[in-house]
């Protein structure tokens, strides 16, 4: 099983069956950049959700490494996946923490599996949290790929 390299928006997925939207956000509660306004534009419950998550974190799983799902239509959800530490600053320091985004594509690898749905991202962590995709791509293909989830990743054109 590989990587099916599309061209085109990752928040139109193109493929038949239940579908999951995944994404990076970071573990400071902040939306309002990049791949999310994209999100926010076409389904507002990830924000609202993601910032409940984030409000209630002192009760809940809100850190590094874990996701959170989102339905946002029958047949496609929207995987909020915390694998970026802050938001970039001045720092030569890239927010992306590849241990937490192999944990959020584990945890996502599971998910999928059980609503038997195929995942679409655009080259997550690439963008504002300035991951590298050489890095990223191995941990799709020991995380999905070694799971048989069928995974797109959308280039923009």
């Amino acid at each position: 099983m590989q990587i099916n390299y599309l061209k085109g928006d990752a928040t139109l997925p193109n493929s038949t069956g239940i579908k999951i939207i995944a994404h990076i956000c970071n573990d400071i509660g902040g939306w309002g950049k990049g791949f999310v306004l994209a999100i926010s534009q076409k389904w507002k419950e990830p924000e609202k959700k993601y910032r409940q998550w984030y409000k209630d974190r002192t009760q809940n799983d809100f850190s590094l490494g874990n996701i959170q799902i989102i339905q946002v239509e029958p047949d496609l959800y929207i995987a909020n996946m915390i694998g970026q530490q802050g938001i970039k600053t001045r720092s030569k320091i890239a927010p992306i923490r590849y241990e937490a985004v192999k944990s959020c594509l584990e945890k996502l690898a599971t998910e999928a599996k059980t609503l038997n749905a195929s995942v679409h991202m655009p080259r997550i962590g690439c963008g504002l949290a300035g991951g590298k995709w050489e890095q990223i791509e191995p941990l799709i293909q020991t995380t999905l790929l070694k799971a048989q989830i069928p995974t797109y990743v959308y280039d923009f054109e």
